[in-house]
């Protein structure tokens, strides 16, 4: 059943990991997606994994310039939207005191600024009765040794969702937030070229989870589809994907 039939569907980072996934279940149930990535790598594996039809589109997530490009991209191409997912994200794991200036702007540029003026941007292309996902993260809420600066974009992110809820609620826009606890994607590669660094750091994750694993990027994929299209009586909210992790 092609149950996403003529949705059309942005996708902010969806070359690999959730976003990916996400774009997956749209294509199989019928929507016209487009995704956006900067790696050209990502970009032609993403293309190949999930078809001609899919618009693969090199943008990125922290340059107003882009945005304002992408925006206009999309008009030509969809007219309307009715899903804005926001799934580019950047990881800084470090201690505070070893997180320089460049490294703050840096994670605030692609996961707090990059949004910010996507939505401001994507908002005049949304139809009546579509929606807009965040990606956070539980460090949005939960104090986490390593990522300060990356917690405080999230929560920053977190902000930015209620408050865009309520600004496009007359609009017919509702804007929801998803928040991945710890999650197998390839993100663990880049985070951590050591093999053995990043297979420690999994085995302590997984442990440390009340579930006594990761999570997959499917089944965060399926909580942003069900923000996005079933959940319609939900705006403002957000959906912790984490094993129990920031409940339990």
């Amino acid at each position: 059943m092609q149950r996403y039939r003529d949705k059309k569907v942005v996708i902010i980072g969806g070359t690999s990991g959730i976003g990916l996934a996400t774009a997956k279940m749209l294509v199989d149930g019928g929507a016209r997606v487009l995704i956006t990535g900067r790696s050209r790598a990502g970009l032609d594996a993403a293309q190949k994994a999930l078809g001609e039809s899919v618009f693969v589109v090199s943008s990125d997530a922290s340059s107003l310039t882009d945005i304002d490009a992408l925006a206009g991209r999309v008009r030509a191409e969809f007219d309307t939207v009715d899903l804005l997912f926001v799934n580019a994200g950047a990881g800084l794991f470090a201690p505070f005191e070893h997180t320089t200036g460049d490294m703050y702007d840096q994670v605030f540029s692609v996961n707090t600024k990059g949004p910010f003026f996507t939505v401001q941007k994507f908002a005049p292309l949304i139809s009546r009765g579509g929606s807009v996902v965040f990606t956070t993260a539980i460090s949005n809420a939960k104090g986490m040794p390593m990522l300060a600066a990356a917690g405080a974009t999230k929560a920053a992110l977190r902000a930015l969702a209620r408050t865009f809820a309520a600004e496009l609620l007359s609009r017919g826009i509702r804007v929801n937030a998803v928040s991945p606890g710890p999650i197998d994607t390839p993100t663990w590669d880049n985070a951590f070229p050591d093999k053995d660094m990043a297979a420690q750091i999994i085995r302590q994750m997984s442990e440390a989870n009340p579930m006594k694993r990761l999570g997959t990027a499917e089944e965060v994929a399926k909580a942003v589809l069900f923000l996005a299209f079933d959940a319609t009586f939900t705006t403002g909210a957000e959906i912790a994907v984490d094993g129990g992790q920031s409940q339990l």
